[in-house]
């Protein structure tokens, strides 16, 4: 066995064993590697569980790398062990989610302003699924809590970080803004 069969074999033992991701930096100074390295090694490996269409995939979040089943293999692992039922996004969970995201991070009270509602029952459903989270406190009167998303977030919508998002255009925007001023029966000066 040469050195890079060595050092994947250490990288699929450790992540499998972890379960979680693990900071690149971490896993090189565990394989004794350097983390430039390190990372080439484990995105072919990705790409060779990609191409060899195995059940399990390597997902890189953030600087840190999770060994996972692949989705679709979701039914087949429910059926021999007691998953937790997948959660249903709602508009108002997702839009809600997407203000988040996109303005991370973000106070409750921001959040209801854009949406025109209280977000509380939001908010709180979306910490329950662990899409999002506290990520601190906003130096203001009262220290509101500010949101963010977490590698949950990041694993359920396929993107390794917040960057990886849709850009909005402009044009896209202000459609929005029209429609939900028409939906508030407001009328706009342009």
């Amino acid at each position: 066995m040469d050195n890079i069969n060595k050092t994947e074999a250490a990288v699929e033992a450790v992540l499998f064993a972890v379960g979680e991701s693990v900071e690149v930096e971490r896993l090189a100074q565990a394989v004794e590697t350097d983390k430039d390295t390190l990372t080439k090694i484990i995105r072919n490996m990705s790409d060779k569980y990609e191409k060899e269409d195995r059940g399990i995939r390597i997902i890189e979040l953030n600087g840190a790398f999770q060994l996972c089943t692949k989705n679709e293999y979701y039914d087949v692992l429910s059926r021999v062990i007691n998953m937790p039922k997948k959660h249903v996004l709602t508009d108002v969970l997702l839009e809600t989610l997407s203000i988040i995201a996109y303005k991370q991070p973000v106070t409750r009270q921001e959040v209801e302003s854009i949406r025109g509602v209280s977000c509380t029952h939001a908010i709180n459903r979306l910490i329950e699924y662990n899409l999002v989270t506290e990520v601190g406190r906003l130096d203001a009167v009262g220290k509101p809590i500010l949101f963010g998303t977490t590698e949950d977030f990041l694993r359920s919508f396929g993107v390794s970080s917040t960057d990886e998002l849709p850009v909005i255009s402009p044009d896209k925007i202000e459609d929005f803004r029209q429609e939900a001023m028409e939906e508030l029966n407001v009328e706009i000066d342009t």
